[in-house]
């Protein structure tokens, strides 16, 4: 059977997802996301909801685009994440006492206790991995994956 130009394969050569820095790191986070999405279910949280909370109680209230950029994340895909959040009366968003046109988005006390309930759950999960993985690994894990963070991958082009 002859393929069409339009059909040909891509020699066997250049295929080698083994080797896609994207494709791995996709795939660990969906693993690792998952993992600690069935510590956080009986909470009623998902992982990126839980670091939402998180992040609004250590840092206090922020804009949406501070928000977004904190937890390196467009601001399309905070904004699905945040409207549950929003609906169960977690998280309010509102004008900034010191400025009325900037919109901001805050804990609530419901959303700092059900932080706290399932902060248990996430050091669960956190434990887990560290003893599965290495708590020395894990650690140098983390520290490589904050430099990829930090990196500036346009700027080398």
């Amino acid at each position: 059977m002859t393929l069409s130009p339009r059909h040909e394969r891509m020699p066997s050569t250049e295929l080698k997802p083994e080797i896609c820095s994207c494709l791995a790191l996709r795939q660990a986070a969906r693993v690792v996301t998952q993992f600690y999405d069935q510590h956080l279910a009986t909470s009623g949280l998902r992982t990126t909801q839980y670091s939402i909370l998180a992040r609004l109680n250590r840092l206090g209230p922020m804009t949406i685009n501070s928000l977004a950029a904190e937890l390196v994340m467009d601001r399309t895909t905070l904004g699905r994440n945040i409207l549950p959040l929003e609906r169960d009366g977690l998280i309010e968003i509102g004008a900034s006492p010191t400025d009325r046109r900037r919109r901001e988005v805050r804990l609530t006390p419901a959303g700092t206790a059900r932080l706290r309930a399932a902060t248990q759950n996430w050091k669960v999960a956190q434990q887990r991995f560290d003893q599965v993985f290495g708590t020395d690994r894990a650690a140098a894990l983390r520290d490589l994956l904050r430099e990829v963070v930090a990196s500036d991958f346009a700027a080398a082009e």
